[in-house]
């Protein structure tokens, strides 16, 4: 057995041997201290009897020391009065202090005479005989009595034994199944009510913080349920946000379809327009879609050593070509010891997206810059523009899909979709993406896994550039 095979001290295992071992234990005692309180109910004699047989002991001394054997014969008229059994009294020497013999039957029964502390049986088929020495003088003579009925321990005996070997362990085996009930079905209850719920389409249940803060595997799993719950009611709203926003999107394009093919244009003019138009919703679908795939795909990506530099070198001549913008106005502050580990289409997606909304937002003239620096098994990188950043309060809503800060219409540049894409694309690759205002512009900031690799970075600096492959221009 391993050592990481062996349940955590927080492990629903210890709870349940603790349980287990407290009830072996727990029925151990019982059957020891019942077994010995028992014992003494059905074999020994009670209080009662011991006082009353002491009693009659105590009396019949005071006669004999009275009157002697005259004393002993009117005290024996008396008990016989009380006691339809055999009484006698004795002397050390085994002979009757009455004044009538004993009988040879009644010698030999005081061959073997039990006292109050014996135990006491019908084994023999009859009641027993006891002795009982005067109290105050034990060789001057006892008492012999063959005992009451009355005084016969054990004559609830089966009841007894029915309580104790039936009732009392039925009632602690009641008392394991509750425990074990409240231990693992309880919360095994919630965990189906929740998922009973779920298939009700009500994604919004979730566990009492009673299952959730269970430190065992039960309360691991109530977690895990919860975070599910909590995924799988982000993913349909996310699924019907972007439904909703997508066909508002899609109205207003169809919208100038519309009213192009009913005007009197020319034909070249028609067909510029309906092209135009096509080209946007092409690029929202496909926007839209992308976000969603980066949502809701959960299968990792092949990662691999990425040099930033050479990245955002490919990545600044598709931009300059398609904006306009001189190369000088793009600065790279990261140099060629920036390797990340990560997946090259979608780390060139998400950073193409945000260097071309910094190209969109800042003003003519003005300058984009990426920088970084090392931080651990990470790296820092962001990304600054001049375009005058955006209000504190929106500086997380830039991120959501379909928001378009500067009031612009749909498709005139983009549609509020590639910051979404380009946050989603970081964090499948383990990362991060945040915005902050840097009082100048807006800087959006990146932190990626570092690649540690030396040997396979060494082996791969001798490539060119990385081509990107299936990663297309994004407009946002």
């Amino acid at each position: 057995m391993k050592w990481s095979d062996v349940p955590g001290r927080h492990s629903l295992f210890w709870k349940l041997a603790c349980l287990l071992v407290a009830f072996c234990l727990l029925m151990i005692w019982l059957s020891w201290s019942w077994g010995r309180y028992m014992e003494k109910k059905n074999l020994f004699l009670s209080d009662e009897a011991r006082g009353t047989l002491t009693r009659y002991a105590a009396e019949a001394e005071r006669a004999w020391n009275e009157q002697q054997s005259a004393g002993i014969d009117a005290w024996l008229r008396r008990i016989g009065q009380h006691e339809s059994t055999w009484v006698g009294v004795i002397g050390g020497d085994l002979q009757s202090l009455s004044s009538y013999p004993l009988a040879n039957q009644e010698i030999q029964r005081l061959t073997f005479l039990r006292g109050l502390d014996w135990p006491v049986s019908r084994r023999n088929q009859g009641l027993p005989w006891l002795k009982i020495p005067f109290p105050n003088d034990p060789s001057a003579g006892s008492l012999v009595i063959e005992l009451p009925q009355r005084f016969m321990p054990g004559r609830y005996r089966v009841f007894w034994r029915v309580i104790t070997n039936g009732v009392i362990p039925g009632l602690f085996t009641l008392l394991l199944c509750v425990g074990l009930y409240r231990l693992l079905v309880v919360p095994l209850n919630s965990l189906r009510e929740q998922a009973n719920a779920w298939r009700a389409d009500q994604l919004t249940v979730r566990l009492s913080s009673r299952t959730t803060n269970r430190s065992d595997e039960l309360g691991e799993l109530g977690r895990a349920f919860d975070h599910m719950a909590e995924r799988l009611q982000s993913t349909v709203a996310l699924q019907q946000q972007l439904l909703r926003d997508l066909s508002h999107e899609l109205r207003t394009p169809l919208s100038r379809l519309r009213v192009a093919s009913e005007s009197e244009q020319s034909l070249g003019q028609l067909r510029e327009r309906i092209g135009r138009e096509v080209d946007g919703m092409q690029r929202l679908v496909e926007d839209a879609l992308q976000l969603a795939w980066l949502d809701t795909e959960r299968a990792p990506l092949p990662d691999e050593a990425i040099q930033v530099q050479a990245l955002w070198e490919m990545l600044t001549e598709n931009a300059c070509y398609e904006s306009g913008w001189p190369v000088g106005q793009l600065h790279c502050a990261v140099d060629a010891s920036c390797w990340v580990r990560g997946h090259l289409n979608t780390l060139a997606q998400a950073l193409e997206n945000i260097l071309r909304n910094a190209i969109r937002h800042s003003p003519k003239g003005g300058v984009v810059t990426l920088g970084g620096r090392r931080d651990g098994d990470f790296w820092h990188l962001w990304l600054e523009d001049e375009g005058g950043g955006v209000a504190d309060e929106d500086l997380e809503r830039i991120f959501s899909p379909f928001i378009r800060l500067d009031g612009s219409r749909p498709g005139d540049g983009g549609f509020g979709l590639g910051l979404s894409i380009a946050r989603n694309a970081v964090q499948r690759q383990g990362g991060r993406l945040w915005a902050e205002n840097t009082g100048r512009g807006l800087r959006l900031n990146m932190r990626l896994v570092t690649e540690n690799d030396g040997i396979f970075k060494d082996a791969i600096a001798s490539r060119p550039a990385p081509t990107l492959g299936v990663c297309k221009p994004q407009i946002v």
